[in-house]
């Protein structure tokens, strides 16, 4: 089942508590604006984000590393507020492509394009590859619109596997265990994201043997946390997935899809959703709904900004300076 991002049901009022005991204001206590595009750096094993301007000064250990997240392209996409996501695009990657000290990969969230036309891709991963860097990518639901997906995981079969059913896959860099998920096939009701049988069972295999004191970074599209359910902000069957990574010491989850920055820390977990690089979406809760906020020319890259998350050792909450992509000129 296929859910477009303007099908969601109709918002809850502010206080109202959906089925986990959740209201809005609680939602959205954990959202805040971010950018196009957060910069990771993993040092003794520890994820943190990092502003990407500020990378340039950010002095690097040897045995350190950085990736980059990028989410939630629609190449394809004309309307309203963003007629050219394209050129937003190219502005994130010429970030990434213009900081002194390169990340050693960029992983890319989902909805790579709006309506999984080979051209889209195409275009996007064109731009993408402009960056100069291994590029690690995961479906959104924008992207597997047609034949079940296979043409997406067709393009990418370096990852899945050339004619492989599987649509998940991990790799290790640097002592950090990474793996991507598939969450946006069969999606349940209201757009909430799927893993299933097959593939939480190959989670549970791919994590037996490895230690509890290995960093794992899970990345998909869809939330593995329930942000938002009543708009499809959060997968079905995720607990079971999060109950098999538990055990370790050190687990950051990222996620594109609602197009703007929430954080969650549970346990020894850490939650992150990313900003778009073409559009953002409402508030969760907001009356207006899912789908792509129309906001004038003036204000979208004021919108597309970045943010700067610091983890400091010793502390639960993390440290967070938002910084907007363009400033609106007086």
């Amino acid at each position: 089942m296929k859910t477009d991002l303007h099908d969601m049901p109709d918002a809850q009022p502010q206080d109202e508590l959906d089925e986990r005991g959740k209201s809005r204001r609680t939602a959205l206590s954990c959202m805040a604006w971010a950018g196009a595009g957060v910069l990771w750096t993993v040092s003794g094993g520890v994820p943190m984000s990092r502003l990407i301007s500020s990378a340039e000064a950010a002095e690097v250990k040897t045995s350190s590393f950085s990736f980059v997240q990028i989410s939630d392209s629609h190449i394809g996409f004309n309307k309203d507020p963003n007629t050219e996501p394209t050129s937003t695009l190219e502005e994130a990657v010429h970030q990434i492509g213009s900081m002194k000290k390169q990340p050693a990969f960029m992983i890319h969230t989902g909805d790579i394009t709006h309506l999984s036309k080979p051209a889209q891709f195409d275009t996007a991963t064109q731009i993408i590859g402009a960056a100069g860097m291994p590029v690690h990518y995961v479906p959104g639901e924008h992207d597997v619109l047609v034949e079940d997906g296979n043409p997406f995981f067709d393009r990418f079969s370096e990852q899945y596997g050339k004619g492989s059913n599987r649509h998940w896959y991990s790799f290790d860099q640097g002592g950090v265990h990474f793996i991507g998920l598939t969450n946006v096939i069969d999606l349940k009701g209201g757009g909430l994201g799927y893993l299933g049988d097959a593939q939480l069972a190959w989670l549970k295999s791919d994590l037996q043997g490895r230690s509890s004191s290995t960093p794992i970074v899970v990345f998909a599209h869809i939330p593995l946390w329930a942000l938002y359910p009543q708009w499809g902000w959060g997968t079905d069957d995720s607990a079971q997935a999060l109950a098999l990574l538990k055990r370790f010491g050190s687990v950051t989850v990222l996620n594109g899809h609602v197009h703007q920055v929430a954080q969650k820390v549970e346990g020894e977990m850490r939650f992150y959703s990313a900003m778009s690089t073409a559009f953002p979406q409402p508030s969760p809760g907001d009356p207006a709904g899912p789908g792509p906020m129309k906001v004038g020319a003036d204000r979208l890259r004021s919108m597309l900004g970045l943010r700067e998350v610091t983890h400091v050792a010793g502390r639960e909450r993390l440290a967070v300076v938002d910084t907007a992509l363009a400033v609106k000129q007086s």
